[in-house]
């Protein structure tokens, strides 16, 4: 958004003043750097003022206009001490449903990756209010999708950034020029590179409320950032926008939105009535101020790029590691005018990330890892550094996790600089894996290796009594078994049947009974599998052989073992006729 843009709404709204006023009366101010509860006890979130001039333009949206309104004067208050918010309340502090509910999501996805940053769903509420009006107040789909897009005007550098295309079309309809998408209000080039699929439908689409939701609060959360200090929140809020005018309006809806909201029905959302431009697409590239519009079709999904997008990003579009900042205060758009020197961070002075006591990390497929890996940052001068930001990451292709399934975790460090990471779950894949250690920002970074073994069972046992016999060409009834291990269900553990010689070695005996494998040729020995809740039946086998007692063995993996006879008899001869 050029901050010019702001001034020359504000210049021709009648509502200045009273903007001005509601403003200084929603935004307290404090020292920079002073840290600040994520909610203050009266709902307010002080503001620690912007470090960069307002006219300094770039943002996540390529410097697309954004909605003026500010919140009513008389905010709604938060009930004291409670989590849930007020189903009823002023019309301003509805928030639609599945608008709200993508917040929310957002807000515990990225607490589940970056607990550190500490981001509040209001944030994300204010940011959408001002970029979007919740989505046009709620016009969504089932799946959180809008009903039909949000569009920037053409981003041509005539009065906005100059975005040449970078999608081929494919999210804003625009082959020339990029345009802010959907409820967060994207550019396309940006999307490429911090596009989330937050509903879980496969998609990054930046017209899902989800996804766009939680793409903005991993772009808010970038590096080392603490949103409950004030600091941190406006300069977050800034590299999504790099305006003064634009800090103070988020910054209103934020403290409103902490001091009370509810939900209301999607489509029926109270919307803006401040300036913006929100084309219709590429029909009308010079755009005018409409808070109705109608942008062309949403495109097909043989067209919407998949992760990478139709031009190669520089930066992949998985979830993106949280170490880098953007490439300019401003975001991926416009770039500003110059970068101020940020402030230095805690993590900026880690030079040595060192092994605090990390054991050996063992489980078996399915469990939980007795250990944790745990480090300590360290300065130049051997200190430990305080809420250094450490992201922890399971390399490769593993499928083992964090606690709550996620690969990488970031966290900060103590005062005495240590740090560790979730409880680790080993998944199906066995061998040996690394977890990384990372600083945030810088190259500082330690591996440690974490070994998966095979499920393992240390006790079976038949669950039938019957004797097993069988007349020769005859079949044996149902032979079944059950696994444990340290007296539980003994899930998914590898078993080999086998008949067995007699003898001090016993080995796999060419006679007697057989089962067949799945191509259906006689086999004397077999590899399977228990089910979940550790049970196995055997397929069926065939009595053959000479009459007599043969001895079926089954091991599991961890050398767990049962024997279990099968007795042939003799096909009975009858009287020729």
């Amino acid at each position: 958004m050029a901050a010019q843009f702001g001034r020359r709404f504000y210049r021709g709204a009648a509502t200045t003043a009273v903007a001005a006023v509601a403003v200084a009366a929603l935004s307290a101010s404090q020292a920079p750097g002073a840290p600040s509860p994520l909610i203050a006890a009266d709902g307010d979130h002080p503001s620690a003022g912007s470090s960069s001039p307002a006219d300094q333009g770039g943002g996540i949206s390529g410097d697309s206009p954004y909605y003026t309104d500010l919140p009513p004067l008389n905010t709604p208050q938060r009930p004291d001490n409670s989590a849930n918010l007020p189903v009823t309340g002023s019309a301003e502090a509805g928030i639609p449903a599945s608008v709200l509910a993508a917040y929310k999501k957002a807000q515990d996805t990225v607490a589940g990756t970056d607990a550190a940053c500490r981001l509040p769903w209001q944030l994300l509420a204010a940011i959408g209010k001002v970029e979007s009006g919740q989505a046009r107040g709620g016009r969504v789909d089932a799946q959180g999708t809008t009903l039909s897009p949000i569009l920037g005007p053409a981003l041509d550098g005539n009065g906005f950034a100059l975005i040449k295309d970078t999608d081929n079309g494919a999210y804003d309809g625009d082959r020339t020029h990029d345009r802010a998408v959907g409820p967060m209000q994207f550019i396309p080039s940006t999307w490429a590179t911090w596009g989330q699929d937050g509903n879980g439908d496969g998609r990054k689409d930046p017209n899902n409320v989800y996804d766009a939701a939680l793409a903005a609060g991993r772009y808010l959360c970038v590096g080392d950032r603490d949103l409950s200090t004030a600091t941190d929140l406006d300069r977050a809020v800034l590299s999504y926008n790099h305006s003064d005018v634009y800090l103070r309006t988020v910054r209103s809806w934020f403290t409103y939105y902490n001091r009370g909201t509810h939900e209301v029905p999607d489509g029926t959302g109270v919307l803006p009535t401040g300036p913006t431009s929100r084309t219709p697409g590429p029909s009308r590239p010079g755009g005018g101020p409409s808070s109705t519009p109608s942008p062309s079709p949403t495109p097909s999904p043989s067209k919407t790029p998949k992760p990478g997008g139709p031009t190669k990003p520089t930066k992949p579009t998985t979830p993106p590691d949280p170490s880098p900042e953007p490439s300019t205060p401003g975001g991926i758009g416009k770039p500003p005018s110059h970068t101020p020197s940020p402030a230095p961070t805690p993590s900026q002075k880690v030079t040595a990330l060192q092994n605090d006591g990390t054991g050996t990390l063992t489980a078996a497929a399915g469990e939980e890892f007795a250990g944790v890996v745990k480090v300590r940052a360290r300065d130049g001068l051997g200190k430990a550094v305080a809420k250094a930001k450490v992201t922890f990451t399971v390399v490769g292709d593993a499928d083992t996790a964090f606690d709550g399934g996620f690969k990488a975790v970031t966290l900060a460090t103590g005062a005495d600089g240590k740090v560790s990471s979730p409880v680790l779950r080993a998944g199906e894949k066995t061998g040996e894996f690394t977890v990384r250690a990372s600083v945030a920002g810088t190259s500082v970074a330690t591996t440690f290796k974490v070994t998966v073994t095979a499920r393992q069972a240390d006790a079976i046992t038949r669950t039938g009594t019957a004797k097993l016999t069988a007349v020769a060409g005859q079949t044996f009834d149902d032979i079944t078994v059950a696994a444990t291990y340290k007296g539980k269900a003994a899930g998914k553990v590898a078993v080999t049947a086998t008949v067995i010689t007699d003898g001090l070695v016993p080995a796999v005996n060419d006679k007697g009974p057989y089962c067949t494998n799945d191509e259906g040729d006689p086999v004397r020995s077999i590899e399977l599998t228990t089910a979940a809740d550790g049970s196995l039946k055997l397929p069926t086998f065939y009595a053959d052989g000479p009459a007599g007692t043969y001895k079926l063995r089954l091991t599991t993996e961890g050398g767990a073992t049962v024997t279990i006879d099968l007795t042939v008899e003799e096909r009975a001869v009858t009287a020729a006729s």
